[in-house]
């Protein structure tokens, strides 16, 4: 059995995450998975985009299913290089720009979470939010 994290914390995250979105006036859409990239809890604040429902979700099992940050394969994944095209399989559920973060205990991926709603650097902003709670609970 794959261990994972709580609703209670994937909540705690979500939280953190929203308050940040708030704070930067980006309605967004915050999803938390498990290792395995299957949905703990997701939460779509007032006035987010309902596209954002999606790729919230996907983010987050892109995290879990590739064990990165999204943002990381944006260079992987360019016309010519390696991982061209990435973005087209597994039933277009990658996404290959920023936003979604693997959260790892003792090295291991135990949950992951992604955020979508506003530029790239704003879904980071507010996914890190929810990275950066997740670091403070476990410190």
């Amino acid at each position: 059995m794959v261990e994972s994290i709580t609703l209670e914390t994937a909540t705690e995250l979500i939280e953190a995450a929203e308050q940040k979105a708030e704070e930067i006036e980006v309605p967004s859409v915050i999803a938390v998975a498990n290792a395995e990239g299957n949905l703990i809890a997701q939460h779509r604040m007032d006035g987010a985009w309902l596209a954002s429902v999606n790729i919230s979700r996907c983010k987050a099992y892109t995290a879990a299913a590739l064990e990165m940050p999204t943002h990381e394969l944006a260079d992987m994944t360019t016309p010519g290089d390696s991982l061209y095209g990435l973005q087209t399989t597994d039933q277009g559920r990658i996404v290959i720009f920023g936003g979604g973060f693997p959260l790892r205990q003792d090295g291991r991926i135990v949950a992951t979470i992604g955020s979508s709603g506003g530029e790239v650097e704003e879904d980071m902003e507010v996914a890190q939010a929810g990275v950066d709670r997740f670091e403070e609970i476990n410190a």
